[in-house]
């Protein structure tokens, strides 16, 4: 393209974008923008352009359940390469909560720097962390290095957690946001079952560790370059009046629309989002975080995104992944590295069933079905614990002889409570982004996944400790309890949100938590869709 041509391909951008601007302002009331949401929502189709970009954003996934999983194997095969001839319990715990406490801040800051650069610069950002932090991982010869390394992949973790899922979902067709936001955690539960097969690969060899940490760098590297190629959210580019963009995106987003129903797509959503902006565009963020804390819709649903992040992370499950090869070397497993595979494996496993049935079965019932597996499988490992360190005053005595049955049967209540997790509470919380209106969308989900990191740091730096202090069987039954409460949490506080735009998701929260109001909502969208589609028969 000859530079002569720029500015005038630019006027021609402008004019259109002031021709969508005047058409957007003359969209009557909210029931008819509604309406016209679910017609132009029929078109919805999976396609190539959406499929290759929700798998270039879940790198970004790859990368946090990588760099959070190599570290258990890792922590097993350092030896005496940083110092001290063996990692005391308290410097295992200060290498894996100091990532824990970079992915806090990280995920406190990046949803509201999103806010300011798009989704798509912070996601290069996190890359960049992603290799420094590798890269200073491998080269590092002192624990306090080592600490350092982890705290800046840990920022890279946080910034990447908080901004892929919400990237996804502003780029997704409403009927499939939630499979393709599980996509992400799909990647992150096969980067943490790569990182398991990284770390048995290079056990037996001499400093493999440094591979381990290392080979981190390769995906944030691809992913640095794939982002050249991505398109920003639409949502951010109406935020910028920057009309024509945002349908050329919703174009290949409905590649099997009609041009009329791209357009009316756009103009629906951007009528649907114009209060969003105008609040963006004249509110501080001091002013942003008063309305999500004290504006009760607001209130409401950021109450349910940190609840569920609470309860994925107070349930311990984290402790299975930065400390599993810990835990089975201490129980008897000769290959503990590759016990800790199974974990992981079948982490990855039942993700997958939730990749098929999040948007059919729905979150709510996701999450309230399969919380009473978790419960079991804490409760099984708990009792397992008691009579398996019977002999041993109910602490695990590195060296100890155990009894094989009862460690295998900690195993099993490992893999029933895995199952659970990874069908439920693994990846609904990460639907985070779909439940804030556009105007506080990245504070909210700063915040959430800040809760997240928080109860991630408790968790982590508190494990070995609690396993000390109250024995294996007591921090197990402890976990149980919390995953009642969370359960308890998700019965009564907890609304369906699948089959619902991002738009219409905030209308729950105007009266409670919306669990009744959601139902409402969607019969009367699959009251309108059949109606619809019996129309169309009949033609």
């Amino acid at each position: 393209m000859s530079t002569e041509k720029a500015p005038t391909n630019a006027n021609e951008d402008k004019g259109k974008d002031a021709q969508l601007f005047e058409n957007i302002e003359n969209v009557a009331s909210h029931e008819e923008i509604s309406e016209a949401m679910v017609a132009a929502e029929g078109e919805e189709r999976t396609t190539v352009f959406v499929w290759l970009l929700v798998f270039c954003a879940s790198i970004s996934g790859l990368l946090f359940g990588y760099d959070t999983g190599v570290i258990s194997g890792a922590l097993v095969t350092i030896g005496g390469d940083l110092g001290p001839a063996e990692l005391s319990s308290g410097q295992k715990e200060l290498i894996t909560s100091s990532t824990t406490l970079g992915a806090l801040l990280g995920g406190l800051v990046a949803g509201m720097l999103s806010d300011f650069l798009g989704r798509k610069p912070v996601l290069a950002i996190a890359d960049v962390i992603f290799i420094g932090g590798a890269i200073g991982q491998a080269v590092c010869h002192t624990v306090w290095s080592m600490i350092g390394g982890r705290f800046l992949i840990g920022v890279g973790v946080g910034t990447a957690a908080c901004v892929a899922p919400l990237y996804i979902q502003e780029l997704s067709p409403t009927r499939l946001r939630g499979r393709m936001v599980v996509v992400n955690v799909v990647a992150i539960t096969g980067g943490q079952v790569i990182a398991y097969g990284i770390d048995a690969a290079f056990s037996n060899t001499h400093s493999g560790w440094r591979w381990m940490v290392a080979l981190g760098a390769v995906p944030a590297g691809l992913q640095c370059i794939f982002l050249f190629f991505l398109p920003e959210s639409p949502r951010i580019m109406i935020r910028r009046q920057k009309f024509e963009a945002a349908r050329a995106i919703m174009a290949k987003i409905y590649a099997h629309a009609t041009p009329e129903q791209v357009d009316l797509k756009v103009k629906s959503l951007a009528a649907a989002v114009k209060q969003s902006v105008e609040i963006s565009n004249n509110t501080t963020l001091l002013q942003r975080i008063h309305l999500i804390l004290f504006n009760g819709v607001n209130r409401r649903a950021l109450t349910v995104a940190c609840g569920l992040q609470a309860f994925q992370q107070l349930c311990g499950f984290n402790t299975l992944m930065y400390y599993s090869a810990t835990l089975f070397k201490e129980i008897g497993f000769d290959q503990p590295t590759a016990v800790g595979l199974i974990i992981s494996g079948t982490n990855f496993i039942f993700t997958l069933f939730a990749l098929k049935y999040i948007d059919i079965i729905g979150r709510r019932k996701i999450m309230v079905w399969t919380a009473p597996g978790m419960i079991f499988g804490l409760v099984l490992a708990s009792v397992a614990f008691h009579f398996l360190t019977k002999k041993t005053g109910g602490n695990l005595v590195d060296g100890t002889q155990y009894s094989h049955t009862w460690s295998a049967i900690v195993l099993l209540a490992m893999i029933v409570y895995v199952a659970s997790y990874a069908t439920g509470l693994g990846n609904v919380p990460w639907q985070q982004g779909e439940l804030f209106a556009l105007e506080v969308r990245g504070i909210g989900t700063s915040l959430a996944t800040t809760t997240n990191w928080a109860g991630n740091l408790i968790i982590g730096s508190t494990y070995l400790s609690l396993m000390d202090r109250i024995t294996p069987a007591g921090a197990f039954g402890f976990y149980a309890g919390l995953c009642l409460l969370g359960w308890l949490f998700c019965v009564f506080a907890f609304p369906e949100t699948a089959g619902l735009s991002l738009e219409e998701v905030t209308l729950i929260f105007r009266d409670g938590f919306g669990i009744q109001e959601s139902e409402r909502l969607r019969k009367e969208k699959q009251a309108i869709r059949r109606a619809r589609d019996g129309r169309g028969e009949t033609a």
